[in-house]
């Protein structure tokens, strides 16, 4: 099959990403022929005269329709689109210059329907975005589920950086109402269907997070509230690994409590795992600065998620209670 690519990007009032975004196309490596589908997702802040500014240079197209969240969005610039093999992407991520040779290299080593990528910290990252992207990719921290080479094929790709077939996605309908978590609930189904999945490690992205502490903990704490919810959807797919971070902060409260009855060396265990951490952070960024970032970093991370996934499993699993009804900013509504 010859791959026609169209990459499909969803925005919402950041025409600033955008800019930086089809900047780095125009650098692209290779002689794939391509088209970009930019959905603006109800903005108030349009990106349309970032767009126009490139249509000489690009092929692209751009689509402005009602506010319905990121997955419908998506959906919308895959249906518009005239590809047979989907790209998809966060505004928020810039592009090597060699990310479309690597994808069609491994699709024609090995085609699958739906393939990720990781995401990487580019040298112009603020020390802060640089941070939480150490966080959110570490083995010691997520246990490399963003980009782990030993999950090759077992891999649930993120739809900042993600591989759709349009056979994949009309057997699937692609993405689903609820946010986050639409993203690994599609590889679920696409697995269900017969479809296989893979990771190209070399098909990184840089994903440029502009985010601040809140916003971060607000990010990991809805991932948090998620997983039971794709659990009780996908019951197979429950492991005891999603169970780590709660456990981690529970134990971390216990062991600060039982310093004031003289046991410190709970304490001290979870002091060793910081120091850990914060020495890996600095041999994979080379900044002390960064390093200590990532030790606060890694503490939201844990707790946001840990708070969120027992507060979901309470609900969803022990009381019962319908998702849509009790989390309702986690589901758009269906337009």
């Amino acid at each position: 099959m010859q791959l026609q690519f169209s990459f499909i990007i969803p925005v919402y009032n950041r025409p600033d990403e955008i800019e930086e975004l089809l900047q780095s196309f125009e650098g692209l490596q290779g002689h794939m022929p391509f088209e970009i589908v930019i959905v603006e997702d109800g903005s108030t802040i349009a990106s349309k005269e970032v767009v126009n500014a490139y249509k000489d240079k690009l092929e692209i197209s751009y689509f402005f329709k009602e506010n319905s969240g990121p997955g419908d969005s998506r959906n919308f610039g895959m249906q518009n689109a005239k590809g047979n093999y989907f790209i998809i992407l966060d505004s928020d991520c810039i592009l090597p210059k060699n990310y479309l040779v690597e994808v069609v290299k491994s699709l024609e080593k090995n085609y699958v329907d739906c393939f990720g990528g990781p995401d990487a910290a580019h040298s112009s990252f603020t020390n802060l975005q640089k941070a939480i992207n150490f966080s959110m990719t570490s083995f010691i921290t997520t246990g490399g589920i963003r980009g782990n080479k030993k999950s090759v094929d077992t891999f649930q790709p993120r739809s900042f950086n993600m591989g759709l077939s349009k056979e994949a996605f009309i057997a699937s309908k692609g993405f689903g109402r609820i946010h986050p978590g639409e993203d690994p609930d599609l590889s679920i189904r696409l697995w269900n269907l017969g479809f296989k999945t893979k990771l190209i490690p070399e098909a990184f992205v840089y994903h440029k997070r502009r985010i601040s502490w809140s916003k971060f903990y607000t990010q990991v704490h809805k991932f948090g509230l998620v997983r039971p919810i794709l659990n009780t959807w996908h019951p197979s797919t429950k492991k005891m690994t999603y169970w780590f971070p709660t456990i981690f902060c529970i134990g971390f409260l216990m062991s600060v409590l039982l310093i004031f009855f003289n046991f410190k060396w709970a304490l001290i265990g979870y002091m060793l795992y910081f120091v850990v951490a914060v020495v890996l952070a600095l041999i994979t960024t080379r900044s002390i600065s960064v390093s200590i970032l990532s030790l606060v970093a890694i503490i939201i991370q844990f707790f946001g998620y840990g708070y969120g996934f027992l507060k979901s499993t309470v609900v969803v699993s022990v009381l019962n209670k319908k998702p849509e009804i009790y989390f309702p900013k986690l589901f758009f509504k269906q337009k």
